[in-house]
């Protein structure tokens, strides 16, 4: 037991800052636990017997609720919430596999947290009391990417021996190696894959890293938020994500940078719909959202963090339904992939969101293969009506068999809207330019998309006509500037936030996406990338960003008030209810979206 917490301590942060003394009387102290898959390290209400420390193997928290809060690894410590209490367990751990754990004894811990700073600061950093579990979450949402990631990971080639890359390993005191070629990233190397692909299948130590890592694994760039990490790594298991940006490595992101992080909001919504069993139980997780869009907007988070995360949910919900739909009907008899287009393709849904999404499946398909997908299709769209992301009006959905074909046609649609620009041309290839795959094969899509934009650019009939039609959405601005509301009907005496609100410059976006050959399709990404090709100018797009930011935050706490108040969100904001501060800051916002449309017109897209 001695030897087994020597030798795994002094690489672990906190206690690789130790003195050798306390480090050897903390090895005489603690107790190394061997635990079955399935087995039970403790529950809610259990008094603790310590803080465990994973070795081998993975262990799964969950709260009082029975909800998951994480998935732990080697390094990985739990247990100390309680301990930091009463010493009672507020949460339950199971083993998800065969594990080895270490026990630091209760007195132990306290004694360490009492005599070393360094100790004491990490735990109080990790605590996550109930309390503060969403200041937490909400901490993450305003953290970069590349803020949290560490640079300049170490790397290997996958000719490399599992030898060499376990010593590797062990000398720098790491979890995980990225496999690189000519700083590609092509795989990554853990600990887990070790110990249970090489050691546990008596693997000679000359054999190459390559037939042992993952391959191609999951990535985000250096742009993405803290929660997008926690949310990857909550519906799909991992321990390690790396950060690439186009195909070079840049950075890695472990559960162990985000361990000061851990909290249940949006992660444990991702994590109950990453694993309910019918369309009834996403509805159960789905229900909760306007709560949830109130507590972020009340905790001053930014819109486009709260319409993120806001999306990550429902592309959970969407990614869970096709993985039903596929146990419902047998394994698809062709590729496929699922793509969201409107807000959810954007990531900018709100409180108020129904569908928009297509199928785009692979050519020279049978006739029985085709029609497999109608009911797949018909399955989780009516799934995702019953989660509360209601069927399309005007029936874009991949239910309808137009928006349900093969490459080759997908390929035919965007030409014949490029080469014919009528006006349903125009509005649908302003709809089709904001897809993003949310399932299935995406490498269906990558090509498609690429061409599509090259050709969309080149022909400036087209641009010409996208851009007229980019500007049939006017602000509500009336004479002399001031706010024109709606005059008559259900909404009389208000201003309606999207269509001419956030839609015009979700135009304005689209068309600079398409000028500078841009393949984000988040707006307000489409105008930083916008600025940075210069597409318009420094000065001009940082007015436009800065008037959607206040559109949009303004549209957000509308909803967020009428869900606190017990109606259904919408749309329309009395500006009565504003104060003449804010009125003005919108009008003024309403001023320059207006500017920026004109000189999208005379063919300029910027201010002076």
């Amino acid at each position: 037991m001695t030897d087994t917490a020597l030798q795994f301590l002094p690489n672990l942060h906190p206690y690789d800052v130790l003195p050798k003394a306390t480090l050897g009387a903390i090895a005489k102290r603690v107790k190394v636990v061997d635990v079955a898959k399935g087995a039970t390290v403790y529950d809610v209400g259990d008094t603790l017997q310590g803080l465990y420390i994973v070795v081998s193997g993975s262990v799964c928290v969950r709260d009082d609720a029975g909800h998951e809060i994480s998935h732990l690894q080697s390094e990985n410590s739990f247990g100390e919430r309680g301990l930091l209490r009463n010493g009672v367990a507020v949460t339950s751990a199971r083993a998800e596999e065969d594990s080895q754990l270490i026990c630091i004894p209760p007195d132990v811990f306290h004694k360490l947290r009492a005599e070393h700073d360094p100790y004491r600061r990490f735990f109080d950093r990790t605590r996550a009391d109930t309390t503060n579990d969403a200041a937490l979450a909400f901490d993450l949402t305003s953290v970069r990417v590349e803020t949290l990631m560490v640079p300049d990971p170490m790397t290997c080639a996958p000719s490399m021996t599992i030898r060499d890359a376990a010593k590797l390993m062990r000398d720098q005191r790491i979890s995980c190696l990225c496999v690189t070629e000519e700083d590609a990233l092509v795989g990554i190397l853990t600990l887990r894959d070790l110990s249970g692909k090489a050691l546990a299948e008596g693997l000679d130590y000359s054999t190459p890293v390559a037939e042992i890592m993952t391959s191609a694994p999951r990535t985000l760039p250096p742009s993405a938020i803290g929660s997008d990490v926690l949310h990857m790594m909550m519906e799909h298991r991992l321990g390690h994500l790396p950060i690439v940006s186009g195909q070079k490595l840049v950075g890695i992101v472990t559960q162990t940078d985000l361990t000061r992080f851990q909290a249940s909001s949006t992660a444990g919504f991702v994590a109950e719909a990453a694993e309910a069993q019918t369309a009834e139980g996403l509805a159960e997780v789905t229900k909760r959202i306007p709560n949830l869009l109130v507590q972020l907007v009340a905790a001053g988070n930014r819109h486009d963090v709260v319409t993120r995360m806001i999306t990550d949910i429902a592309d959970v919900v969407t990614r869970r339904l096709l993985t039903l739909a596929e146990e419902k009907f047998g394994p698809p008899p062709a590729r496929y992939v699922w793509l969201a287009c409107g807000s959810q393709g954007r990531q900018e849904q709100t409180g108020v969101s129904d569908q928009d999404n297509c199928l785009i499946l692979e050519d020279d398909l049978s006739e029985a293969a085709l029609a497999y997908f109608e009911p797949f299709a018909q399955f989780v769209s009516d799934g995702l009506n019953a989660c509360g992301y209601v069927y399309c009006p005007g029936d874009m959905m991949a239910t309808n068999p137009r928006w349900r074909q093969p490459l080759s046609v997908w390929r035919d649609y965007f030409q014949h809207w490029i080469k014919s620009p009528s006006k349903e041309a125009q509005m649908l290839a302003s709809v089709m330019f904001d897809l993003r795959p949310i399932g299935g094969d995406a490498s269906l899509f990558e090509g498609l998309q690429t061409q599509t934009l090259e050709a969309a650019a080149a022909n400036s009939i087209f641009t010409a006509h996208m851009a007229s039609n980019a500007l049939t959405h006017a602000t509500p601005l009336g004479l002399l500037k001031g706010l024109a509301t709606i005059r008559s009907g259900e909404h009389r005496n208000t201003i309606d936030m999207k269509l001419n609100g956030v839609v015009p410059v979700v135009d304005l976006g689209r068309m600079y996406a398409l000028q500078g050959k841009l393949d984000v399709v988040n707006t307000r990404a489409r105008l930083e990338g916008a600025i940075a090709a210069k597409a318009v100018s420094q000065s001009g797009g940082q007015d436009l960003l800065d008037a959607y930011d206040l559109v949009a935050q303004s549209r957000l706490e509308h909803q967020a008030a009428q869900i606190k108040h017990g109606k259904a969100p919408d749309n329309f904001l009395p500006p009565a209810d504003l104060s003449a501060f804010e009125r003005s800051h919108l009008r003024d916002a309403f001023v320059v979206i207006k500017t920026m449309q004109s000189a999208l017109m005379q063919g300029r897209g910027m201010l002076g």
